[in-house]
């Protein structure tokens, strides 16, 4: 593809147009606004905003979510509207556009300027040897630490960041109601509770409890004894004055630490959202220390996001393509469903429950990013232009990835030795009347 002419700003509005048209009678209309306020394509729920003539050429040569996000990020292309709508209607000509349309698009797109420079500002660089306690502490703040009033923005009342609940009857209320997520999320929470059968006067850790949903809610619902661990310090900052608030200190216990860290012996431990950060070769040593932690018929409850591919372990550190691993979630990684259960069992555990919640994590996405997109202009004078880029992306492209199962999320029920619990399901079933999914 070398030896073409480089075009002129008004060329490449053509060749733009013609690569749009080409997209569109493959059944992939984007609607596009070009650098000179030229707009093609029927207004939809989105429109692409091209900043520069080089921008389109930048966005998709090479076709690496890396190479998007960048150009998104540092400002070359602008999205109107949802990202979501966006993003998926991008991921479906990258996913269905048979190849000799592919290489004839290509064709088009590198006639277009090159980009003047790359883009990779607020890019993570981190130091030391991959998940030592000092580095994964550098990882962990990276993300949760960006501010706590950034998180407000988007979620629930009670900063659940992990996937929630729904109820059926919430698949048709619009992601822009935030009762429907508060309420999914201590619905969540509930759920949780109920399938680690807490008792009162029981020990609960909740290893990463971000700022103390869990924890609160298990002691307030369920009168148990909770620590919560996290390697934030503002998540610990906010979780100890929600603890304080809520007139729990004399159960709740919220510590800066490493999970590795803890001592002492519990009656069950929840596990959610945290795996994700462990990294795929100390997934032994995580389950040898939960197991380590319980005491002999104890529960956990370990809830983290899976690959989508039952074989495909996903290194997101070591991807050098990867937008979440370079921008996100640094030396993060993500595991297949069965690969989690069998490192449990290999451990020690029995699997008493697994629960597949991919379509919830979809949903609650949407509520986070239509949150997000609601208070955009909060959000950048929060954290900046350049990080309110990447939160929007990052929620927007795991709504898609959720969506076509490129993405999973399970929640596995596991015991150490036999523990007491029901021998049926019906413990676990929710209802409106329930006085406790629904209590703040």
């Amino acid at each position: 593809m070398t030896g073409f002419v480089q075009l002129s700003p008004a060329r490449a509005a053509s060749a733009v147009a013609r690569t749009r048209a080409r997209l569109a009678a493959a059944g992939h209309d984007l609607p596009l606004r070009l650098w000179d306020g030229r707009e093609l394509g029927v207004d939809r729920e989105y429109r692409l905003v091209l900043c520069h003539p080089w921008s389109l050429r930048a966005a998709l040569v090479p076709p690496s979510d890396l190479q998007a996000g960048e150009i998104y990020v540092g400002g070359g292309v602008d999205v109107e509207g949802s990202m979501v709508a966006a993003l998926r209607d991008i991921a479906a000509f990258r996913e269905r556009l048979p190849l000799p349309e592919r290489l004839a698009l290509a064709r088009l797109l590198v006639r277009l300027p090159p980009p003047p420079q790359r883009f990779d500002g607020g890019r993570i660089a981190l130091s030391g040897r991959r998940h030592d306690p000092d580095r994964d502490a550098a990882a962990v703040r990276h993300h949760y630490d960006v501010g706590n009033d950034l998180y407000r923005l988007f979620l629930d009342r009670d900063l659940v960041y992990s996937c929630a609940y729904f109820a059926d009857e919430d698949g048709h209320a619009s992601v822009t109601d935030r009762a429907v997520l508060d309420r999914a999320q201590r619905r969540k929470l509930e759920l949780a509770c109920r399938k680690l059968h807490l008792r009162s006067g029981e020990r609960l850790l909740d290893v990463g409890c971000g700022w103390g949903s869990l924890v609160i809610h298990a002691a307030r619902h369920h009168d148990v004894q909770a620590v919560g661990v996290t390697l934030s310090e503002q998540q610990a900052t906010l979780a100890r004055e929600r603890v304080a608030e809520a007139g729990l200190a004399d159960r709740v216990r919220i510590e800066l630490c490493d999970y590795r860290d803890v001592r002492g012996r519990f009656d069950a431990i929840a596990s959610v959202g945290m795996v994700e950060h462990v990294g795929a070769d100390q997934l032994p040593n995580y389950v040898r220390t939960l197991y380590d932690t319980l005491r002999d018929g104890g529960r956990l409850l370990n809830h983290g996001i899976t690959t989508g591919r039952r074989d495909q372990i996903r290194d997101l550190g070591a991807q050098p393509d990867n937008f979440v691993g370079r921008y996100v979630f640094p030396d993060g990684a993500l595991v297949p469903a069965r690969h989690m259960i069998g490192l449990l069992e290999r451990g020690g555990f029995e699997i008493r429950d697994v629960e597949q919640l991919r379509p919830h994590y979809a949903r609650t996405l949407q509520h986070w990013v239509a949150n997000l997109e609601g208070a955009y202009e909060e959000a950048v004078r929060l954290v900046g232009e350049t990080t309110a880029r990447v939160w929007r992306a990052y929620l927007a492209g795991s709504v898609v990835g959720f969506e076509v199962g490129d993405l999973g999320v399970i929640q596995v029920l596991a015991t150490r030795g036999d523990a007491a619990l029901p021998l049926t399901r019906d413990h676990l079933r929710l209802s409106a009347a329930s006085p406790r999914h629904d209590a703040a």
